[in-house]
């Protein structure tokens, strides 16, 4: 399997409630020599096409709320909402962080971000996240 698909589908996994860990092989393949931009490119794609995955299941998965099998019940759900509205949609720059990055994409989607704008602000977080990692190794490298 090439490489870089390889890297993508850990990233779009890494974005998901499937635990992955893109940096790993990110900086493994950088340590050994892969374009540096591409590696960026396709780690930063992959990653936010997971979340749009988790976009996509907030917005639809919300019909299903009055189900017994939900597993938000109404006052998780609304705190969620609550804590979504309270600190807004530029939150969303930190969906790359662990834990509650995966919630908030999520959250996106049952409070039906726009989704241009959805996509736009997690693709900026997740590259400014994945520049830095890749910044981070290439000045460990260089000493």
């Amino acid at each position: 399997m090439d490489v870089y698909f390889s890297l993508f589908l850990v990233s779009f996994l890494a974005a998901t409630l499937l635990p992955a860990a893109s940096e790993v092989l990110l900086t493994a393949l950088a340590a050994s020599g892969h374009d540096l931009l591409l590696l960026w490119c396709v780690a930063t794609l992959g990653n936010t096409l997971g979340s749009v995955f988790n976009y996509a299941l907030g917005r639809y998965f919300l019909h299903f709320q009055d189900r017994s099998w939900f597993p938000f019940k109404g006052d998780k759900l609304q705190k969620g909402q609550h804590w979504f509205q309270r600190y807004g949609v530029w939150s969303l720059l930190f969906a790359w962080a662990p834990v509650f990055g995966d919630l908030l994409t999520f959250l996106a989607g049952i409070m039906r971000v726009h989704f241009a704008l959805f996509v736009t602000l997690v693709f900026i977080g997740k590259g400014i996240r994945y520049a830095i990692v890749l910044g981070m190794l290439q000045w460990i490298m260089f000493f």
